[in-house]
């Protein structure tokens, strides 16, 4: 089987099952476009980063791009695209060649690759530049890049300021080594400071043509393979340990199954390293003679990487969240994506600007992360779609402090907010009155006003579609316990500007009485909040409803009423 041909099957057997498992409804146009495009960004990407030594993205989001344009290939049956190392091919011919890796998803992968095994050990993935080392009589006298596994280029320019690695072996031996040139980092945690563009780093000082001392002395060295050293891998950490090669033998450890694995995969994610990591690799001790080695992924050695920091997600619609306020957010909705274990299916933008400012689509790969583990967060927008897909966004100015308290035609969504926030926590705090209560009334039509819901009955409740009658009752007890509610609270659910925590005394009238100067004289109130107040209590809108809660016998509404608001 073409190199090539494997290599684009292993990243679709590796593809996460939101990549996998579906195809783009695209007609055979679409798909040629959309998939050339990506190609072609891959490539930019590759040139930078094996010419310049630049990457441009980050490279969980590289590798994803990878899988997704292997899984287009696969999806509508196009030619598969030549190597991504095929840009870092030079002119020297490594002695013996880089192997590569297969990447294991999951556990379960990792127990199937394990089956029949046995001297397996567990190191972690640095991440950083693979390299050939050419040692004559004990002297380091070539550097060669991996290049595509077979040719690379010389950096041998470099090993004068290389100063943190070993360039005199204690024995006057010849030694060609394999292993990973990476930025040295103090104290590193994977988990909590992903890979700092540590690997970036070294590419980029790499690719120049000179270096400064402090540069170089920047640059470590894991040695991971001794080609033609000891068969057993014990024999050949402990050999290199003793040639100068220590970290080999500190970060490798022999493993049984599948949860020494994982043990070691989660301790070296969350415990302070000289490097910055992106997973383990898993290698049997034993491997055949160099000279059968060849540049592809052997059975002999794989990858399990750490849980990715950000997917790549693509976007199925733009959604626009209108808020009590008339604050429009929109919200991408994606397909679903895991990160941490957490299914994300959708990710706000928070802004109506920020999303003009991006332009995202349908069809739009964007990269997702986790803030503070729980919310899911926009990174960068990584792929547009060629095809761009018109999104009609509301109006600035359409939705406002004012505007739908009622259920207008496209005031459904404001005036459900007002309602949920009418009876959340912050408000009356109605038991059993969340936003899907709401949405349900709305839509049913029996509550287009702010106090409608106060005259519901049981009859009217249990026609709508996802009530019960269990349902309908204990919503009747909610909303018989609003009509007990102090007069404060019931300012704070209709969305009253008052400070939290200032205690106001008298009743609506009294309250609609009140100039801005007066509104002003109280603490934390200012010149704009005093306007808001006047503009919130003489709205045409809000007079009507507080009317309504004075017939109700709402506390504080009815003209005799002298309450004082807690």
């Amino acid at each position: 089987m073409p190199l090539t041909l494997l290599f684009a099957l292993l990243l679709i057997l590796q593809a996460p099952l939101t990549l996998a498992g579906q195809c783009p409804d695209w007609g055979p146009e679409q798909a040629a476009t959309e998939t050339t495009q990506l190609r072609t960004t891959l490539a930019r990407w590759d040139d930078h980063y094996h010419r310049q030594g630049v990457a441009l993205v980050p490279d969980e989001l590289y590798d994803q791009s990878r899988q997704r344009l292997a899984h287009l290939q696969q999806c509508f049956g196009l030619a598969t695209t030549e190597s991504p190392l095929a840009s870092a091919r030079g002119p020297v011919p490594h002695p013996v060649p880089h192997t590569g890796v297969d990447k294991l998803a999951d556990h379960q992968a990792v127990v199937r690759w394990l089956a029949g095994k046995r001297g397996v050990w567990v190191q972690p993935k640095v991440d950083g530049v693979a390299v050939t080392l050419i040692y004559r009589q004990g002297r380091l006298v070539q550097l060669i890049s991996r290049g595509d596994g077979v040719q690379g280029h010389d950096w041998s320019r470099h090993i004068p300021r290389l100063g943190a690695i070993t360039r005199q072996l204690p024995q006057p031996v010849d030694l060609l080594l394999q292993g990973e040139l990476y930025w040295r980092l103090d104290a590193h945690v994977q988990a909590q400071a992903g890979s700092a563009n540590a690997r970036g780093t070294v590419a980029g000082l790499l690719a120049r043509k000179v270096l400064s001392d402090e540069q170089g002395n920047g640059i470590g060295l894991f040695v991971w393979d001794w080609p033609q050293g000891p068969e057993q891998q014990a024999e050949r950490l402990a050999q290199l340990a003793q040639l100068g090669f220590p970290e080999s033998q500190d970060y490798s450890v022999a493993i049984d199954t599948a949860e020494d694995a994982a043990h070691w995969r989660d301790h070296w994610y969350r415990t302070a390293l000289p490097f910055a990591s992106d997973g383990v690799i898993l290698r049997q001790g034993s491997r055949p003679p160099a000279e059968r080695w060849r540049a592809r992924a052997p059975y002999w050695i794989a990858a399990w990487k750490y849980p990715y920091t950000q997917a790549l997600a693509e976007v199925r619609e733009v959604r626009f969240r209108i808020g009590r306020t008339g604050r429009i957010t929109p919200v991408l909705q994606v397909l679903p994506v895991t990160l941490d274990d957490r299914q994300i299916a959708q990710v706000s933008l928070g802004s109506l600007a920020r999303w003009q400012s991006l332009d995202i689509r349908p069809g739009d790969q964007v990269a997702v992360s986790l803030a503070g583990l729980t919310i899911p967060r926009l990174e960068q927008v990584v792929h547009r779609a060629v095809e761009r897909q018109p999104v009609t966004a509301p109006q600035p100015g359409q939705y406002h402090a004012h505007s739908c308290w009622q259920a207008d035609v496209g005031c459904e969504e404001q005036f459900s907010a007002r309602l949920t926030w009418l009876s959340g926590k912050q408000g009356l705090a109605l038991p059993r009155t969340g936003p899907g209560t709401w949405r349900r009334l709305v839509a049913a039509g029996l509550v287009t006003s702010m106090t409608d819901w106060l005259h519901l009955d049981a009859e009217r409740l249990g026609q709508v579609a996802g009530i019960s009658d269990a349902t309908a009752a204990q919503l009747l007890g909610s909303f018989e316990q609003a009509r007990s509610r102090p007069f404060a609270q019931w300012l704070r659910g209709l969305g009253t500007p008052i400070p939290a925590g200032l205690a106001v005394i008298g009743n609506w009238p009294d309250l609609v009485a009140r100039t801005a100067a007066e509104w002003q004289a109280l603490p934390g109130i200012g010149e704009k909040r005093g306007q808001q107040l006047v503009e919130f209590f003489t709205a045409h809108e809000v007079q009507a409803i507080a009317t309504q809660l004075g017939m109700t016998g709402i506390d504080g509404f009815r003209v005799d009423s002298q309450s004082i608001g807690q």
